[in-house]
């Protein structure tokens, strides 16, 4: 599996299919739903085939042979700031 990257979200969880686009995996939201129905997206090393599955901080996605992670809006961004 490769190294996920992370992507930070604002709230507790998000579905899936909103997952995708802000991770850039997809590119909208009618992309990613043949994506998911065909089982080509993994959710914490487990197919997943509902769009509106809600991930929660620490899941990591698989596509294509890319992984991201959903991570805290305060996680470290390698930022002075």
């Amino acid at each position: 599996m490769p190294e996920p990257f992370d992507v930070p979200i604002r709230d507790e969880s998000i579905r899936l299919g909103q997952f995708l686009k802000l991770a850039n995996l997809v590119e909208s939201g009618a992309e990613a739903k043949p994506l998911i129905a065909a089982g080509m997206v993994r959710v914490n090393d487990e197919v997943e085939t509902r769009r509106g599955r809600q991930l929660v901080k620490g899941d990591v996605v698989m596509l294509a042979g890319q992984a991201a992670r959903v991570a805290d809006e305060g996680a470290d961004d390698g930022l002075p700031w």
